[in-house]
């Protein structure tokens, strides 16, 4: 996962920049970590380099974004026409693509330990928004783009101030921000699942979507059968397909097959990896195991679709 340090490599495009000088001045290793960033002002450090990584980060984050972007997020494919906002937890890889050179807003990032539920009252890990099977990123309006930004704002002014109790302030403007989201979700998505097979379904699908994306020939999934993933869930193998057919319209086995199929097809499209080494990551004891799971999957050879 990639760490704080390594966003601020990123962000100040690889320079030897201590991350501390970039830090607000007062922040203290027990408040947690939190910080504000104009999205312009980044894109210009980066001279041009307006590509997001494709991973997951040690730490969440909330973008106002401005400018024609496309954004993928686990198996979802977003665009952004205008103007969105974009919630990302460290449990699901992410990215963004702008698709314009006139871009702009706001994002602030921050770690659990920040907005923990003892100083916050919020429970990041039980907000609707920060789901793993949930709906992260929104169109606005122009109308909802001024609002958002009047947080935004209101967090820069307040993180440049000198008040003593600034970082619960802006706590509550995190939290601010986080509650104009969910409204923003069908009312459905709002709702706490409290039957126990929703609750294991959404179980399986973060424990799914940890494992990606294989960035490295040494990555190897570790959970590939049902039979692997109702052992770590602690529930009968029956069950979690019960639960998962009634709640997604497929079996275990088949949404397992489908996101290995879709890994495969970026690894063989994205990398220079042999086949032997993308099956080797994917969980394949055999490469002929690989190309027979591909075919029957996409009716092309991994060497065939890769061509």
């Amino acid at each position: 996962m990639k760490s704080l340090d390594s966003f601020y490599k990123d962000i100040t495009n690889g320079s030897i920049i201590e991350p501390t000088s970039l830090l607000p001045g007062d922040i203290k290793k027990e408040i947690g970590h939190f910080n504000i960033f104009d999205i312009k002002e980044i894109l210009e450090r980066l001279h041009g380099k307006s590509v997001m990584p494709y991973d997951r980060r040690a730490y969440y984050k909330i973008s106002l974004i401005k400018g024609k972007n496309r954004a993928e997020y686990a198996d979802k494919i977003i665009d952004i026409e205008k103007q969105g906002l974009l919630f990302a937890t460290p449990k699901i890889p992410y990215n963004y693509l702008p698709q314009d050179t006139n871009q702009g807003g706001q994002f602030c990032v921050f770690t659990s330990e920040f907005l923990s539920k003892n100083k916050s009252g919020i429970d990041l890990d039980e907000l609707p928004i920060f789901a793993s099977d949930g709906y992260p990123i929104f169109q606005l309006t122009d109308e909802e783009v001024v609002e958002a930004e009047l947080i935004f704002n209101k967090i820069q002014k307040e993180i440049n101030s000198d008040y003593v109790y600034k970082y619960d302030l802006i706590r509550n403007y995190v939290a601010e921000l986080i509650h104009f989201g969910q409204k923003l979700q069908p009312i459905t998505a709002l709702y706490s699942k409290h039957n126990s097979g929703a609750r294991v379904s959404s179980l399986f699908a973060e424990l799914l979507e940890r494992q990606f994306p294989i960035e490295s020939t040494n990555q190897r999934l570790e959970l590939r059968t049902a039979k692997d993933f109702a052992e770590r869930l602690s529930v009968h193998v029956n069950h979690l397909n019960k639960v998962l057919k009634e709640n997604t319209g497929k079996t275990t086995t088949e949404l397992i097959s489908t996101r290995l199929t879709n890994e495969a097809k970026i690894l063989l499209k994205q990398t220079d990896w042999n086949i032997s080494e993308i099956a080797y990551s994917l969980g394949f004891e055999e490469l002929a195991h690989f190309s027979n799971f591909f075919k029957k999957q996409t009716t092309y050879t991994p060497l065939a679709f890769r061509s």
